[in-house]
C-alpha cells in the first residue's frame, strides 16, 4: 500500500487551495527536502533587491519600569538593497517602516503611541500621523565572512540621527514559490530614543530601545 506522508498531504492541500492549477513546489515533494536558502555568498548576484514586505520584521523591546521588557513589532517594511558580493562595503540600504502599523499586544498602549499631543504640544511618542521611519545607509564595514556593521541615518518624527546595525548574512537562493533570487539578513541595534525627541517617561521607561531585524530581499 502506498504510504500517505505528511509531505504528500501538504502537497494535496496546496493543490486544492490553488484549484489544481499550480503544482506544489519541489520543497513539498516526498523525500529529503532541500533548503532553498543557504549561507553561501556565491549564491548572491550583484544588483538591486527589494524588501519582501511579507517576510521582513522589525522587533523592538524597551525596559518597563525596570520590572521587565515590553515588546512590539513593525511589518510591511519597504525599501531596496543594492549589493555586489565582490564589494560588500559598497552596498547601500534604503528602508521605510510604517510606524502607524506597529503591532502590540496592548491596544491601549498602541493608542498611546499614536496619540496626538495635547493643545498643540508634541506627542508623547509618535503622534496620530507618524508617517515612515526612514533608514538610509551611509557606510558598510565588513566584520567577517558573513557579517558587517551598517551605519546609517534614521529619521523619525522629522528628526534624524545615526544608528549602527550589526548585520549577519543568513542565506541566499531562489524562493521556491515565486522563483525570485532572495537574500536574507538578521540585524541588531540599540537606539537612544531621546535622540529623536521621544522623551516620555525617561528613565522609568528605558531610553535605550533594542531592535531585532529579520529581513528578506528579492532580486529586481
Amino acid at each position: 500500500m502506498k504510504r500517505f506522508t505528511f509531505a504528500a498531504a501538504a502537497a494535496a492541500i496546496l493543490a486544492v487551495a490553488t484549484g489544481g492549477i499550480t503544482a506544489a513546489p519541489a520543497i513539498f515533494a516526498q523525500g529529503t527536502p532541500q533548503m532553498p536558502g543557504v549561507q553561501d555568498a556565491s549564491r548572491v548576484t550583484a544588483g538591486t533587491y527589494a524588501v519582501d514586505p511579507a517576510h521582513t520584521l522589525v522587533g523592538w523591546n524597551v525596559s518597563h519600569f525596570g520590572f521587565n521588557d515590553y515588546f512590539g513589532l513593525f511589518g510591511n517594511v519597504t525599501g531596496t538593497l543594492t549589493i555586489d558580493p565582490a564589494n560588500i562595503e559598497a552596498a547601500t540600504f534604503d528602508i521605510a517602516i510604517p510606524i502607524a502599523e506597529v503591532a502590540l499586544a496592548s491596544e491601549g498602549l498602541k493608542n498611546h503611541l499614536l496619540r496626538p499631543g495635547k493643545d498643540g504640544a508634541a506627542p508623547d511618542f509618535f503622534g496620530a500621523e507618524p508617517g515612515m521611519a526612514q533608514f538610509t545607509s551611509t557606510k558598510v564595514v565588513k566584520t567577517g565572512d558573513a557579517s558587517a556593521n551598517v551605519v546609517g541615518d534614521l529619521t523619525i518624527n522629522g528628526k534624524t540621527a545615526p544608528v549602527m546595525l550589526a548585520v549577519e548574512f543568513v542565506g541566499a537562493g531562489a524562493n521556491p514559490f515565486n522563483k525570485k533570487e532572495t537574500v536574507g539578513f538578521h540585524a541588531r541595534a540599540v537606539m537612544d530614543r531621546t535622540q529623536w525627541g521621544i522623551n516620555y517617561a525617561v528613565p522609568l521607561v528605558g531610553k535605550d530601545v533594542e531592535l531585532t531585524i529579520s529581513a528578506a530581499f528579492e532580486k529586481q
